[in-house]
């Protein structure tokens, strides 16, 4: 059986995929490749947030009666993180390569501490924690993300 730790790493890894393609086609100036590829690496994390902030962070926060813990600390990440998306499309929107690249280069560092802290804490007490509830719950992930997992 899948772990969420197992399904929800695997996403991260496709949309930092998807977002090395976003800066490859700004490295390479194209500019409409580059915004296609943008909105699905946004599209991805989008819907990958949402899982966690939907689904995962209260069904953890239920289960453990934290919740001013890291799933507190998570949330705020991704407002941090959807803020940067926003500098970014303006980047991409002026065609300013380098204030792309800047502003990836901030972006990709907090993605980093993000995955590692959720990876390597939160996904682990979450499969812990939400034993029973497990493998419907792996199933409503896989659902709500948009990147297939093959397990």
């Amino acid at each position: 059986m899948t772990s969420i730790a197992e399904l929800m790493t695997h996403d991260h890894r496709s949309c930092d995929h998807d977002f090395a393609r976003a800066e490859t086609l700004v490295n390479k100036k194209d500019w409409e490749g580059a915004v296609e590829a943008f909105e699905a690496f946004a599209e991805g994390v989008e819907a990958h947030f949402r899982a966690e902030e939907e689904e995962l962070f209260p069904r953890f926060e239920a289960a453990t009666g934290m919740t001013q813990g890291p799933t507190q600390v998570m949330r705020g990440e991704h407002a941090e993180m959807r803020n940067s998306f926003a500098q970014l499309r303006a980047a991409l929107r002026s065609r300013d390569a380098e204030e792309f690249a800047g502003e990836a280069e901030t972006l990709l560092i907090m993605m980093q501490q993000h995955n590692m802290k959720e990876e390597n804490i939160l996904y682990p007490m979450c499969d812990m924690r939400l034993g029973d509830q497990r493998e419907a719950l792996v199933e409503t992930l896989g659902q709500r993300i948009t990147h297939e997992y093959a397990a």
